[in-house]
């Protein structure tokens, strides 16, 4: 029965997306909200709390060479179509693009930011001739609560719904030595929907370092075919690249984030096929390091002050790696304590090319305390926010990202928007 809940946990998060998370999901809630206007959109307000403001921003747009929120929304008014969830925007064309870029160049589209609100929120209100739609989607990126066509509510959560933990919360009921053992002992035929994960993200960033998309810079990292922990910097930036420049390939999302899919899947997989471990313990550990960056964001939050990539995808990275490394418990929590250890305190300050770079330090550092803890090499959990209990550790964690650092996703969202270029 608990197997059960951990797979479908793993299922339901563990879901392709093309272009980053929060601007598709603006896509989506705007695409519902055409859907159900069913008629001709002359105006859309939408409302989205600081994290999906601050990750949409400067990121581009799959198929286009625009960016930001408006623009997202506006090309789920042309051609969104609300079935595909976090590929929402898959069918847009070139054509579709002219049509989006004239609908914002006459305001068709309001963006305000929604204060003094918790996790994710998006609101998109679309209004037309003779009717007016309303879609709210909360804490995750397509958990929809509330659909509104005149006034008149056609679904709303209902009070049970909305007190009952959601499925991916109920993985707190479970222990890191309980999700280490699920990996180890599920049937692979169960979990082998991750092989496609590793092949989504492998393709988009074979395509990154050969056509030296973005910046370009992911491709300085791999210098030396032999060197697998220059490699899996490389793949894994060089497919940030791509997905934040717009390109129109999807990735395996992990928690709700493609950038923390990349990292929870590629560096497990090219450090286990460097040293030629078996396909199935490789899948094991990808698994692993899915169920503990989902883990972690039940604690920190969908969207936090914290980089996601490169705290909780990085954390479950060392311990996916740390478990192909024919690490056990003891080395498996010494190298999430050794990953919590060195990077805490990465910021985010929303999503964008130079995500790239932050997710070659993650991918750097969760081999580093994979190798460490293989070694039998651990930070010692008197220092600093550590402790003895992995599970405190985590929660330590949160607690510095959520009640310590509210006050700097204030901050930083007031740099972002008080710059002048």
């Amino acid at each position: 029965m608990k197997n059960n809940v951990l797979l479908n946990i793993l299922k339901n998060q563990v879901v392709p997306a093309i272009g980053c998370t929060e601007p598709t999901a603006v896509a989506y809630a705007t695409a519902k909200a055409k859907e159900l206007l069913d008629e001709d959109v002359k105006t859309l307000d939408i409302k989205v709390d600081k994290g999906v403001f601050k990750n949409g921003k400067e990121v581009y747009i799959p198929n286009t060479d625009k960016k930001g929120i408006v623009m997202a929304g506006s090309l789920a008014l042309v051609n969104g179509k609300a079935e595909y969830e976090l590929e929402v925007l898959k069918d847009i064309t070139e054509k579709d693009v002219k049509k989006a870029l004239s609908l914002v160049e006459n305001h068709v589209i309001n963006l305000s930011i929604k204060k003094d609100v918790e996790k994710l929120f998006i609101e998109a209100v679309a209004r037309g001739e003779n009717h007016t739609a309303k879609v709210l989607i909360r804490n995750t990126h397509t958990n929809v609560v509330l659909l509104e066509r005149d006034n008149e509510c056609i679904y709303i959560k209902d009070a049970m719904e909305s007190n009952e933990k959601s499925l991916r919360d109920k993985i707190r009921e479970f222990s890191i030595e309980e999700l280490v053992k699920f990996s180890d002992t599920v049937d692979i035929d169960n979990i082998n929907f991750l092989n496609e994960g590793i092949k989504m993200n492998k393709r988009i960033g074979k395509k990154g370092l050969n056509n030296k998309l973005g910046l370009g810079f992911s491709s300085l990292f791999a210098t030396n075919n032999k060197d697998i922990k220059g490699y899996a910097k490389a793949i894994t930036a060089a497919a940030s690249e791509a997905r934040m420049s717009g390109y129109p390939l999807p990735v395996m999302s992990s928690g709700g984030s493609g950038n923390q899919g990349l990292v929870t899947t590629l560096p497990v997989a090219i450090i286990g096929e460097g040293l030629n471990v078996s396909k199935e313990k490789i899948t094991r550990g990808v698994a692993l390091s899915h169920l503990l960056n989902i883990y972690i964001k039940t604690y920190t939050g969908s969207l936090a002050p914290i980089c996601g990539c490169g705290i909780s995808a990085g954390v479950g990275a060392s311990a996916g790696m740390a478990y192909i490394l024919d690490g056990d418990i003891k080395k498996i929590n010494g190298a999430i304590n050794n990953m919590i250890s060195g990077v805490t305190g990465m910021i985010c300050d929303g999503a964008k090319l130079g995500c790239a770079l932050k997710l070659s330090i993650a991918v750097a550092s969760a081999i580093d305390a994979a190798y460490m803890a293989s070694n039998n090499i651990f930070i010692s959990p008197s220092e600093g926010i550590l402790d003895e209990v992995i599970e405190k550790s985590i929660k330590n964690l949160a607690v510095v990202s959520t009640e310590g650092m509210n006050n700097t996703d204030n901050v930083i969202l007031e740099v972002m928007m008080d710059k002048s270029c």
